[in-house]
């Protein structure tokens, strides 16, 4: 009898041992996987967008500051991608056109950030925008073209980029929501549209109420 005790006394702090352990690895259950904890991090942490010089398809060059005062709904990519990267933009559209007209390019920019710059040059963007009807104003697509500064912002932003050595990436793939201040204000399922567009219009009514 008292060695069933001390059987189940054992299994019990077992127990108690392993969710205590399971409480801490995963920030007290609310991450379960690597990415899922990766995003929990960003969202507490809120990086600053980290200053680079963006090319975009029309070959404009500017700063992240040329959206100062503007949300920012923001995708990475790259162009020579045949599998999340479609589905990605294609989801990014299905997002941008659940945003009421009168907030896109006033309240609001879309943009996709490649980081295969050394393909990905003004022309090729320019081709690869007409794929998902983006207007290169209001929903741009860009490139760094400096390696140091996009490596510094893909680190930053929690963004994985893996070469596979024959020109393409395995990548993670998510919607990133940067605040008029420049702050990573969230990270959001790209899977999930019709709730990221519900986030955004949410947070655009707040401010349209506010101001």
């Amino acid at each position: 009898m008292r060695k069933n005790r001390r059987n189940v006394f054992a299994t019990v702090i077992s127990v108690i041992l392993g969710l205590f352990i399971l409480y801490v690895g995963t920030d007290g259950f609310r991450a379960f996987t690597a990415e899922s904890a990766r995003t929990y991090r960003l969202i507490q942490e809120k990086p600053i967008f980290p200053k680079v010089t963006l090319e975009d398809s029309e070959d404009r060059t500017y700063s992240f500051s040329e959206f100062a005062g503007k949300y920012v709904m923001l995708t990475f990519i790259y162009t020579s991608c045949t599998d999340v990267c479609p589905e990605l933009e294609m989801n990014l559209a299905e997002v941008y056109n659940q945003i009421p007209n009168e907030w896109i390019g006033k309240e609001i920019i879309f943009l996709s950030i490649s980081f295969d710059p050394e393909r990905d040059d003004p022309a090729t963007l320019n081709k690869y925008k007409s794929y998902f009807d983006s207007d290169g104003e209001t929903w741009r697509m860009a490139r760094i073209p400096n390696q140091i500064e996009l490596d510094n912002l893909l680190e930053e932003f929690g963004v994985i980029v893996i070469p596979d050595g024959n020109g393409n990436f395995t990548h993670n793939s998510a919607f990133y929501l940067v605040d008029k201040n420049g702050v990573l204000q969230d990270v959001l399922d790209y899977t999930q549209t019709d709730e990221a567009a519900k986030k955004l219009v949410s947070i655009l009514e707040k401010e349209s109420e506010e101001s």
